[in-house]
């Protein structure tokens, strides 16, 4: 089946995205016509995905970015700016799970990193990008499946992904009717970041069996969602999660 072309000529900014569901979300944005603009903290994990990116024929422009520093945010736009000259897209995917304690045991340092990268990190991004967002343009907030019923070994992280939630519905209706925002909130799917869970055979093997359709979501299938939020065909579609 061929892949559609839904983002000929727009511009997409996926944030955390040189590995894992953001390289699938560039990926898939770029395979569709999308020129694309990848982060993440380290200079040769961009340049490494950048070159896989454009080996598979995609438009691509890598920028080193630590979403809880003001400076490197702004850099990301104003690098995307400079070079394309517009924004129609920006994913926010950029997250931290520094802790598995208890909400009441975990240390404030720790609080404060899981807000300013989980939760404040979008907002300022977007504040940054909003003089330069389409009509049209599109927000994609990727949350998680622990945000509706954050679980005990990642209880203070599921209260931040519940907070891109209601972050996801106060947004869409301040940025209507020209920008459109949506949330992804992905199950448990293999990455690096969820290697702690996915990497034991009978977890896996358990949380498989949880699923009605009997396996676990892949970072393709998280690619799929976020386009398709994030494309026209979802034109009507505004302040709701998949």
């Amino acid at each position: 089946m061929e892949t559609p072309k839904r983002f000929e000529g727009k511009v997409a900014i996926v944030t955390a995205s040189t590995q894992g569901i953001g390289l699938a979300i560039a990926e898939r944005l770029g395979l569709e016509g999308a020129s694309v603009v990848i982060s993440s903290r380290k200079q040769q994990n961009v340049d490494a995905a950048a070159e896989q990116l454009r080996a598979k024929g995609i438009q691509v422009l890598g920028v080193v970015c630590h979403v809880s520093s003001a400076q490197q945010r702004k850099n990301l736009i104003d690098k995307t700016v400079q070079k394309y000259g517009k924004i129609d897209v920006v994913v926010s995917n950029a997250a931290a799970n520094p802790s598995v304690d208890a909400i009441l045991q975990t240390k404030d340092s720790v609080l404060d990193k899981l807000w300013e990268i989980n939760v404040k990190a979008t907002i300022l991004l977007l504040k940054d990008a909003v003089p330069h967002l389409q009509k049209g343009s599109s927000v994609v907030i990727i949350s998680s499946i622990a945000g509706f019923n954050p679980p005990p070994s990642l209880a203070m992280y599921g209260v931040t992904k519940t907070a891109l939630l209601g972050l996801t519905k106060a947004l869409a209706a301040e940025m209507a009717p020209n920008t459109r925002v949506n949330c992804v909130a992905p199950g448990f799917v293999p990455t690096n970041f969820a290697s702690f869970i996915t990497s034991n055979d009978a977890v896996k093997k358990e949380l498989e069996e949880k699923t009605l359709l009997g396996r676990l979501g892949t970072t393709e299938d998280m690619g799929a969602a976020a386009a398709f939020l994030a494309s026209d065909d979802a034109a009507y579609i505004t302040e709701r999660p998949l």
